[in-house]
Formats: C-alpha cells, sequence, structure tokens
C-alpha cells in the first residue's frame, strides 16, 4: 500500500472515530472500540483497537466484555 493511500486510510479512520467518540456523548468515562477487516483469502484478519479514557479502566471493560461471551457461549452450549 502506498504511503498516501495509507495516510488516507488513517484520516478515514480518524474521521470514523471522531464520529464515535460524538456519539458517545460526554457523559462517557472510557470506550472501547475493536475493529476487524474481511477475512483475506488465507484467512487472516487486521484487528484495531482504540480507547478513549484511562487505560486500566479500558482493560477492565475488555476483561468484562469477555466474561461476559464467555459466560453466553457456556449458556448456549449447555442447552
Amino acid at each position: 500500500m502506498s504511503k498516501s493511500a495509507i495516510k488516507v486510510e488513517q484520516e478515514s479512520s480518524k474521521i470514523q472515530l471522531d464520529k464515535i467518540k460524538n456519539a458517545v456523548g460526554g457523559k462517557c468515562a472510557c470506550f472501547v472500540l475493536i475493529t476487524c477487516t474481511q477475512p483475506a483469502a488465507d484467512g487472516k484478519m487486521e484487528v484495531e483497537m482504540h480507547y478513549e479514557g484511562d487505560e486500566s479502566l479500558a482493560a477492565f471493560l475488555v476483561e468484562n466484555a469477555s466474561q461476559v461471551f464467555d459466560d453466553r457461549m457456556n449458556q448456549q452450549e449447555s442447552k
């Protein structure tokens, strides 16, 4: 990918992240955004994570979100 294409992609990502920040609103202490690309032919995907706020709080959010998904998967498996 050329440097100009990377710069355009980064600017587009920044604009999208700014839109999300505005949508979340001013009362939000922290948020975490995790995104991925569509899988390539070899099955690989690019994963990005952005967060705003305290890093420890962001880590806490991710850990607790992981636990929620684990619990849901366990409930589905036990049915």
